[in-house]
């Protein structure tokens, strides 16, 4: 049985949990305009928003090329190979390993033969720029047309949606699927159909299906209802939208059960819950917030103070949508750069709100005696704001030489190339060292050779299960099952005692330098980054 709460700010007439028609000062219009205004004023919005979508394919494509891919690139890529039956990729990456494989399959039919990697970097540019798009439809349903235009604009140049929607990553894709969830959800409480709320379930589902984590999201949708009175809780409607959420999640566990894969399932998952953290507690403070951009942040938490008189659902929509995810995965052992992507849609809505909301001094108003001023400061607000979104953006995108590397935030300076030199310059059958599992993915994608990471646990539970262990390294190299070993700077860097490791096995195996990667340094002198060494018994 459903109910009904009930609050004292509800005009009479008015249906609980409908949306009033946005505001003339939220929208910019009058309250009835004549049809040819409106007319213009939609053409308007269109010319606009593809503007906004230009400049996004062009931040994201903009040398995209330039680097090769980092590890988790390079394992969903050769997932996707794989799974499109590619020779190349087919006994070095298997199809079945941790997340869901929706984003995987989509990529599939542009992998299915030869090396590929910027065909699959371009359809996340692509899911990128249609996120932004996204963005614009539910600002306007929110707050009207012009916040749905500036929050899409400062999506496009946000640094943080950007790198992630470079590489190919599950997050991206991901976020696509949240935004449209959230899309479906605000429909839903404007009108209370039953359509809308099982299609928040099914996108959801999707989104679920792209990256698993995201069911975090659910526990968005979660606190919304409960925190929010004047919006109905729809029990019934919740049961029939549960099977709908089940039953399009259901095809991972599934389709790993018809290919005998669900120990893999099970593996990852006890893995995650006991796996040591890999990033202290302050990770995403130090790294987050300035890629989201400080002003995007101070105008968010502003425009919630200034505007608190007013504040509805909407604010506890996006604010629940924003806080559950930064909570969990703060108290989640396990951190990565990318992971609190799905906040940066809701972000940039409050903090386009608050831009067009931003209060102007009575004094400077009366002064000036123009009543262009008020538009005038918030279209100034907005054009700082989006351009300190630029120059971050700009270099995230346009360097690339670097001698540190964070996982998450780009590629691999050198990767591809060692990959390459090892393809061509090495016999075929010849297996590879490396300090961690992370350049041993790239050297399977790029060098077609089978290879191993020395940091890799024999202790399954200390252990992604979709790597095999060396039990013994110094057996394996005296036996010559082992030919070639790759130090790199970034694994180093992460994991000295490895680094120290591997260098004391190529001494003792009498290793020669045959290939060295070089990025420019600080001072443009060369740093080697990647080093491959040949070793013998």
């Amino acid at each position: 049985m459903s109910t009904t709460g009930t609050s004292p700010t509800t005009p009479p007439g008015q249906r609980l949990g409908t949306l009033p028609a946005p505001s003339a000062e939220s929208d910019g219009a009058a309250a009835a305009p004549g049809r040819p205004a409106a007319t213009r004023r939609r053409w308007a919005a269109l010319g606009v928003l593809t503007a906004i979508a230009a400049l996004a394919a062009v931040v994201r494509a903009w040398q995209l090329d330039a680097l090769g891919f980092n590890s988790d690139e390079a394992v969903y890529a050769g997932q996707a190979a794989s799974l499109a039956g590619n020779p190349r990729y087919a006994d070095l990456f298997p199809v079945f390993r941790a997340h869901p494989m929706l984003f995987q399959a989509l990529l599939s039919p542009f992998f299915r033969a030869g090396e590929v990697d910027v065909v699959g970097r371009a359809v996340v540019v692509v899911l990128g720029v249609a996120t932004v798009l996204a963005v614009y439809p539910l600002g306007a349903r929110l707050y009207g047309r012009r916040v749905g235009l500036v929050a899409a604009l400062l999506l496009a140049v946000m640094p943080y949606h950007v790198v992630v929607t470079r590489q190919v990553l599950l997050d991206g894709p991901m976020v696509l699927f949240a935004t449209l969830t959230l899309y479906c959800l605000v429909r839903f409480v404007q009108a209370q159909r039953l359509a809308w709320y099982l299609a928040t379930a099914a996108m959801l589902g999707l989104t679920m299906l792209t990256k698993e984590t995201s069911v975090v999201l659910a526990g968005g949708v979660y606190a919304f209802l409960a925190l929010t009175p004047m919006v109905r809780r729809p029990v019934r409607a919740t049961l029939a939208a549960l099977p709908v959420l089940a039953a399009i999640f259901a095809v991972h566990p599934l389709s790993q059960a018809l290919a005998g894969r669900s120990s893999t399932g099970r593996n990852y998952l006890v893995w995650q819950l006991f796996r040591r953290p890999n990033h202290p507690m302050d990770f995403y403070l130090d790294n987050v917030p300035a890629a989201m951009g400080a002003l995007v942040l101070v105008a968010a938490l502003g425009g919630l103070w200034w505007a608190r008189r007013r504040r509805s659902w909407r604010e506890t929509l996006l604010l629940c949508w924003i806080g559950v995810p930064v909570v969990f995965f703060q108290l989640w052992p396990v951190k990565g750069f990318q992971y609190l992507l799905p906040v940066a849609g809701p972000l940039v809505l409050l903090a386009a709100r608050a831009l067009l909301t931003l209060p102007v001094p009575t004094r400077l108003i009366r002064r000036v005696r123009s009543a262009r001023l008020v538009p005038a400061v918030r279209l100034a607000a907005v054009a700082v704001v989006a351009a300190s979104l630029l120059w971050p953006c700009w270099n995230a995108v346009n360097h690339a030489g670097r001698t540190t590397f964070l996982a998450g935030s780009g590629g691999v300076p050198g990767g591809r190339e060692a990959g390459r030199w090892l393809a061509a310059n090495t016999p075929e059958g010849s297996v590879i060292l490396t300090v961690g599992p992370s350049m041993a993915n790239i050297v399977r994608y790029y060098g077609s050779r089978q290879s191993y990471g020395l940091s890799v646990s024999p202790n399954p539970l200390h252990r992604n299960p979709s790597y095999t262990p060396l039990h013994n390294p110094d057996a394996s190299l005296r036996a010559n099952d082992l030919h070639y070993v790759v130090w790199d700077s970034f694994s180093a860097r992460r994991s000295t005692y490895f680094s120290d490791r591997l260098l004391t096995l190529v001494r003792r195996y009498h290793g020669r330098v045959v290939h060295t990667e070089y990025v420019d340094g600080p001072d443009r002198t060369p740093v080697p980054v990647i080093i491959i060494y040949e070793v013998r018994p």
